[in-house]
């Protein structure tokens, strides 16, 4: 075992510190003073189609800010909407136009000033890309002088928070088969160098518009867990990525940073049959706490929605006290009472029990049912767990349970979960009707109400939502992060949201 271990180390030192490249070795360097700064993160962070907006950078799952490129808005500590390539926006009364001023004293990096028509045709390229950013809502985009006009099909309030997500494009410079590789932009950083699969280096713009980056130069390396954690015991980065089964661990010279989330872990229950319609006793009965304590070595909270903590969250919707009690004189008022062997069953309609899947290979979601199964016993519910694959679980999705995670920074999430034709198949007129309001609202701090109700009319239906898993960090000593906003589920780019305001102590 010692011996697998040392090759691993000398494997990691290898792969952060002398690999050959068609730019020539790469040697990171841990702790720069004055702004250089190595950070670790999953595989899955990099971009399999490059750092183009087009083709989903900056957006889909693990939403994050593009980096390379402005966008017109940005999301607020606070989850409210701010300004960055936007100086004013306003919507009209059918909701169907927006009108977008943006500032004049931009440049991409090869010099060429960013207009309107780069915006107008940035949107209009990735509204016809097989990107993961939706623009289905959007007609399309056109300029005017120094303003964008986007002509909408459909009223979308929340298009604020669309336009955070989507990095503007150079209409001169812009090769869909290049553009990835080698992208220009007018954002806090520029692409230096990509070894795909391994790293890529950021260099700071120095025609950027705002404030200049603390961190000149960041790179990026793309380690597996268990790698990233012995590049931390080397000392070859300076912030990695790492779960709870690392937080007892206690390699010198560095922190543990925990980050809050709406990175949120659910289990679906059928929508018929008596699990189905137990959803609220198997809500009061299920102890979070100890799912934080058992899974996640305490390191989140307790979860009651797909949005908790965002601005247009409901703080009562889902919410309970843990009661066992309580949740057990629920179930005995469905006729369902304990067998010899404790599970519950009733005449006709056979034993309360089901299988909760979860995608095979994830360790995280496999303790989660273990801990579910656990303690569904503790309510006369027999469960077992089963890993397979995600097509599977999504054929499955209204039948039997799974464990899912979801979180957004967007009430979209809301929308496609519980919309006719969402992922959970739930349909309600009422409810579709509460959403496509809300979506036609003029004043986006208005839908908030309505995405609340929404909260509350699903909350004893479909997904049982149980923790928000807190995002861990090693951090080298005498590194400054940012303080950061909330991340949305996915362990990926968004730590290094703020990376221009990180330094060194």
């Amino acid at each position: 075992m010692k011996k697998f271990i040392a090759f691993c180390l000398i494997f990691v030192l290898l792969l952060t510190g002398c690999q050959q490249n068609r730019s020539g070795p790469v040697t990171p360097e841990p702790a720069q003073a004055g702004g250089h700064v190595v950070v670790a993160l999953d595989p899955a962070s990099e971009p399999a189609a490059g750092f183009d907006p087009a083709f989903g950078w900056g957006a889909g799952e693990h939403v994050h800010e593009p980096l390379i490129q402005s966008t017109l808005t940005v999301t607020n500590s606070d989850l409210t909407i701010g300004y960055d390539l936007a100086t004013e926006m306003e919507v009209s009364e059918d909701g169907l136009l927006w009108t977008v001023q943006i500032r004049e004293d931009v440049t991409f990096t090869d010099g060429e000033p960013l207009t309107a028509s780069d915006v107008a045709f940035t949107y209009n390229t990735v509204r016809d890309a097989a990107s993961v950013n939706d623009l289905t809502m959007m007609d399309y985009a056109e300029a005017q002088g120094n303003t964008v006009l986007f002509h909408m099909k459909r009223p979308f309030s929340i298009w604020p928070y669309t336009m955070a997500t989507v990095g503007i494009l150079p209409e001169h410079a812009y090769d869909p088969a290049t553009y990835g590789a080698n992208p220009i932009g007018s954002g806090r950083y520029m692409l230096k160098q990509w070894d795909r699969g391994q790293q890529i280096i950021l260099q700071n713009n120095p025609d950027y518009y705002g404030q200049q980056p603390q961190m000149d130069r960041v790179t990026i390396l793309f380690l597996e867990e268990d790698a990233a954690f012995l590049a931390v015991q080397a000392g070859q980065v300076d912030l990695a990525y790492t779960s709870a089964a690392y937080s007892q661990q206690s390699p010198a010279g560095y922190s543990l940073l925990p980050v809050k989330t709406v990175d949120n872990l659910g289990i679906s229950l059928p929508t018929a049959g008596n699990i189905g319609a137990s959803h609220r006793a198997i809500s009061l009965g299920l102890d979070r706490q100890a799912i934080l304590d058992h899974v996640l070595d305490g390191y989140g909270t307790p979860a009651y929605s797909v949005c908790d903590n965002m601005p247009w969250n409901s703080p009562t919707a889902g919410k309970v006290v843990f009661d066992r009690d309580q949740a057990n004189a629920l179930l005995d008022e469905t006729g369902f009472l304990p067998g010899p062997d404790g599970i519950r069953e009733r005449w006709s309609f056979g034993r309360m029990e089901l299988t909760i899947h979860y995608p095979a290979g994830d360790t995280l979601r496999q303790a989660v049912a273990a801990e579910l199964c656990s303690q569904l016993k503790e309510l006369g519910i027999a469960a077992q767990s089963k890993g397979t694959d995600w097509q599977t679980i999504y054929q499955q999705t209204h039948t039997a349970a799974a464990v899912w995670g979801f979180g957004s920074h967007t009430p979209m999430e809301l929308y496609n979960l519980y919309h006719s034709g969402g992922l959970y198949g739930y349909s309600s007129a009422y409810l579709d009707a509460l959403m496509d309001y809300a979506l036609a609202c003029t004043d986006l701090e208005s839908s908030y109400a309505l995405w609340q109700t929404v909260q509350e009319e699903v909350a004893d239906h479909g997904f049982l939502w149980l923790v928000n898993i807190d995002h861990l960090y090693w951090v080298r000593d005498g590194l400054q992060v940012a303080q950061q906003k909330i991340h949305p589920h996915g362990h990926g780019w968004s730590i290094v949201n703020n990376v221009d305001q990180w330094s060194w102590s």
